[in-house]
């Protein structure tokens, strides 16, 4: 019976990750169209365009943090299935309102600042082949005037199963465990803040890269090495497969020799084939073939993090604030290193000119984690989390 509630939570909880995964993808891959239709003010060039783009992303991200904070106590005091209910409606709902947006033609200033609200209050496979698709069944008109709006729609149902399997779900095993426990003395604030530092460091590159490779990858190919549009959304697709493919065994492997071995190798080679995948990218010689290859590996290593990383985070806090620890740990990891990631590349890109700084953006993360994960113990994937 608890195996049984062990996977309802399991799948519940992968549901409602898809869909938020799913919106930021879809923002990402987008960026350009996007861009042109909300971010292009009057005198400046497309580059400006979609540094506001990426501004808004970032804005975003660091309001996630805030929702941490606000909805991790919620869920660490009255459960994780009400508290995972109510983000589910808010999220659903601000991704399909999206859709109805009108253009800064039609509005003017207010359309980047509704985008902006609405991607403050709210999968990465999927964002990649929905978009995909449009760009390969419409025309370029037809996806910049009204197909762009198409995949932020599909998030209504999408949500709606979510929402069905959430509700139908009991408690997390370890949260009714721990309310069942006699009340102890109060978590220990200094070691819970020095785990989110921590935290922090250790899925610092997992933030870095993944943005990088899985979302930015499209557009800095289109803005930056001038490659067609259908041909970017197709090698971000190829290199989501990587991701994909490597996250469950990589995750199985960690749960048998520790996720302290597996993220650093991990890291280590993003570190050491950041640069030179790069660089095969950009090379005029680089066949589509060839650089699909780059983008898997690239999204392949990637996914070494994903699949243990989530374990990891939680392993590093007791029950009774695991769900505010992990989320702080997690939210701002990823509001500083994955929703700055556009803004931050783009933004240099335009200064110095430098093309390769996307893989010095990816080493610099590399280099922090690296140190970070050694700190992890071997065996801490082998401690019970039922604390």
């Amino acid at each position: 019976m608890q195996q049984d509630a062990h996977k309802r939570a399991l799948i519940a909880g992968s549901i409602g990750n898809f869909i938020e995964w799913y919106e930021f993808a879809v923002y990402g891959f987008l960026a350009t169209v996007i861009a042109k239709n909300f971010f292009q003010l009057e005198g400046e060039g497309g580059l400006t365009s979609l540094i506001l783009t990426y501004a808004s992303f970032a804005i975003a991200f660091f309001f996630r943090p805030l929702g941490a904070v606000v909805f991790g106590r919620l869920g660490d005091r009255i459960g994780r299935k009400p508290t995972l209910i109510i983000v589910l409606v808010l999220m659903t709902l601000a991704t399909a309102a999206i859709g109805i947006v009108p253009v800064y033609a039609s509005i003017g200033i207010a359309a980047p600042l509704i985008i902006t609200l609405l991607r403050i209050l709210q999968g990465l496979l999927a964002g990649a082949g929905v978009v995909a698709l449009l760009s390969a069944l419409l025309t370029p008109e037809a996806l910049h005037d009204w197909g762009w709006r198409i995949p932020f729609f599909l998030a209504l149902p999408m949500g709606v199963v979510a929402l069905w399997l959430r509700v139908s779900m009991e408690e997390t095993p370890s949260f009714v465990h721990q309310q069942e426990k006699p009340v102890v003395a109060q978590a220990n604030t200094a070691s819970t803040l020095k785990a989110i530092v921590m935290g922090i460091g250790r899925v610092m590159v997992w933030s870095a890269a993944g943005y990088t490779y899985l979302v930015i990858m499209p557009t800095y190919l289109q803005s930056a090495l001038h490659t067609g549009f259908n041909q970017a959304l197709l090698i971000a697709v190829i290199s989501n497969i990587g991701f994909a493919l490597t996250i469950i065994p990589s995750g199985i492997l960690s749960d048998r020799i520790g996720r302290r071995t597996v993220m650093i190798i991990a890291t280590a080679l993003l570190l050491i084939l950041a640069l030179p995948l790069l660089k095969i990218l950009q090379a005029e010689s680089s066949t589509l073939a060839v650089k699909a290859v780059v983008v898997l590996i690239a999204g392949g290593l990637v996914g070494m993090l994903a699949g243990p990383g989530p374990a990891m985070l939680s392993e590093m806090f007791p029950t009774r604030v695991r769900y505010t620890g992990l989320g702080l740990a997690y939210s701002l990891s990823n509001a500083i290193f994955s929703g700055c990631a556009g803004l931050i590349i783009t933004g240099l890109i335009k200064e110095t000119g430098n093309l390769d700084i996307p893989a010095y953006y990816v080493m610099a993360t590399a280099v922090v984690s690296i140190f970070a994960l050694m700190t992890l113990r071997k065996d801490d994937h082998l401690r019970s989390l039922e604390e």
